[in-house]
């Protein structure tokens, strides 16, 4: 990893603000879109860029809001890598947005979150916390493969129940599923229990597929001829270089889906879990006008 003084540190506008304390990853999932050329990466995606100042730019910033509203993190680089165990940045962060009385919206695949549930517990308790987690396979030898470096389903699963068990709010992001690896009914069906079980409020799913695009779809092959002899050239013929890859189950799959999340209270549709996210309290919001 490499340190870097950042300029700014929050993007986006009141409704939609955005962190990232991080740049890479180093969890090695093999269908990462930030890999991507697009995102414009001087340095290897592994070497962790630091922005060892983002505790200092966020307190600078969130004391000129005046507004209070949900703060995301952890959309581009997941903010429990191997790294925040030794850094804390984004505990530091978090304690920043409770001091403020902010609330936060934060996603990951790791179980090292648990270490700061006690701070999640409290800025929900003060405003609001979302806990967002990805989950794409209940297979453990196939999670090895595609998310070698991170904790498994069921160990994210346990940590959704254990957010629920304090009351903290969680969303799943149920992709991306890979055409010929984890497209299968059953695969789709267990999560899906899983998360009824713990009591999610909400599956964000885009369509059961894959996107790939330049630096994606290249890291992405590699690993398809190294763990799916075969399966590169059944890809490329059924999909050649488009960006969006959709299961050929997609339909049956999105009516499970959907069908299910109806029947189980939890919401469905992107748009809707993302409004949730969001919204910030409005009674909060009230109180927070004579704050300044």
């Amino acid at each position: 990893m490499h340190f870097v003084d950042a300029k700014g540190i929050l993007t986006g506008n009141n409704g939609q603000v955005g962190m990232n304390i991080y740049r890479g990853c180093t969890h090695g999932c093999i269908y990462c879109d930030s890999r991507s050329k697009c995102y414009q990466f001087t340095h290897e995606f592994e070497d962790i860029e630091v922005k060892q100042n983002a505790p200092e730019l966020l307190e600078r910033a969130l004391k000129s809001k005046r507004k209070k509203c949900m703060i995301g993190t952890g959309a581009m680089s997941d903010s429990y890598m191997h790294c925040e165990e030794q850094l804390g940045l984004t505990r530091r962060c978090l304690e920043i947005i409770y001091q403020y009385g902010f609330g936060l919206a934060i996603q990951t695949k790791s179980d090292r979150i648990l270490r700061d549930i006690d701070l999640l517990d409290d800025i929900n308790k003060a405003t609001k916390c979302v806990v967002q987690m990805t989950l794409t396979t209940y297979d453990d030898e196939l999670c090895k493969i595609i998310e070698p470096n991170v904790c498994n389903t069921k160990r994210r699963i346990e940590v959704l129940a254990k957010m629920q068990e304090r009351g903290i709010p969680t969303i799943v992001w149920l992709c991306p599923i890979l055409p010929f690896i984890n497209d299968a009914e059953e695969n789709i069906r267990s999560i899906l229990e899983e998360c009824a079980r713990v009591g999610v409020k909400g599956i964000i799913d885009f369509g059961m597929g894959l996107t790939l695009r330049e630096g994606d779809r290249e890291y992405y092959y590699e690993a398809l001829d190294k763990h799916f002899p075969g399966l590169k050239h059944k890809y490329i013929n059924e999909y050649g270089n488009s960006y969006e890859l959709p299961s050929p189950r997609a339909k049956e799959l999105m009516a499970l889906f959907h069908g299910f999340c109806n029947e189980h209270g939890m919401m469905s549709k992107p748009d809707d879990c993302f409004k949730y996210m969001s919204e910030f309290p409005e009674k909060y919001q009230q109180m927070s006008l004579f704050d300044i």
